[in-house]
């Protein structure tokens, strides 16, 4: 071997014996080394809260993801359902449009429903990793078209369950004009759409000729550019009945 070859190689042992140690330092692997080094039982369990820490953070970062992907490939929704002065998407055609691209991503989501005068339907969105959240919405029973209390009680179920997973996911909808989409602006936010539906239970509206009013199927149609006028509508309904 010439000496060049050898100063290289020299070189060469020198750098890999400098070069740091790449070592796995998450919770589980500090617990581990804290065992073998004979650490005392709070240390111990503060490594196991760590731990804990660490996992959820990471089932958080993992949803956080997952949602994100499955998001930029959801569909339009298509309102095909046929309404009084309105179209409308029913709870199966979203569920067809969106349960094959939130399992390819790991993700289900399921509701959640209480009822103590008024009805509120939690949507529970959860990801494989382990990490969900909620995302919930109230409303008296729908009482509309002189419905008995168990068909208002299902009718304001099945309407929180539609809105509160189209909340969650952020899924927009559109009319199906002959194949032609039409956008009538950003949708209101969760915030006034509890606002809306408080208001309406507030004054005694019926929600359903409300809706017909506004030319919307429900009030999470309600362009968020209307919301103020929607409001200023509802509370009119107070003035008329006092």
């Amino acid at each position: 071997m010439n000496q060049l070859a050898k100063q290289q190689e020299v070189a060469h042992v020198h750098d890999e014996a400098q070069a740091p140690l790449a070592i796995d330092m998450t919770p589980m692997a500090m617990m581990a080394k804290a065992i073998t080094s004979g650490a005392s039982i709070e240390v111990l369990e503060r490594l196991a809260g760590l731990q804990e820490r660490w996992e959820a953070n990471q089932a958080k970062k993992a949803f956080d993801t997952a949602l994100a992907r499955a998001r930029s490939n959801l569909p339009v929704i298509l309102k095909t359902q046929q309404g009084h002065n309105y179209k409308y998407e029913d709870l199966p055609t979203i569920a067809k449009a969106i349960d094959p691209v939130l399992a390819e991503h790991g993700l289900s989501y399921r509701w959640n429903t209480e009822s103590n005068g008024m009805v509120k339907v939690t949507c529970v969105i959860c990801h494989k990793g382990g990490h969900a959240e909620e995302n919930s919405l109230s409303s008296a029973p729908d009482t509309s078209g002189s419905k008995n209390p168990i068909q208002a009680l299902g009718s304001a179920v099945t309407y929180l369950q539609r809105y509160t997973l189209k909340a969650a996911l952020g899924l927009s909808a559109s009319k199906d004009d002959d194949g032609c989409a039409t956008n009538a602006g950003d949708p209101v936010s969760e915030e006034q759409l509890q606002a809306l539906i408080d208001k309406a239970d507030e004054v005694g509206a019926d929600k359903a000729k409300f809706c017909a009013y506004m030319k919307v199927e429900g009030f999470a149609d309600i362009p968020a550019s209307q919301f103020k006028r929607a409001m200023e509508a509802l509370e009119a309904k107070r003035k008329k009945t006092s």
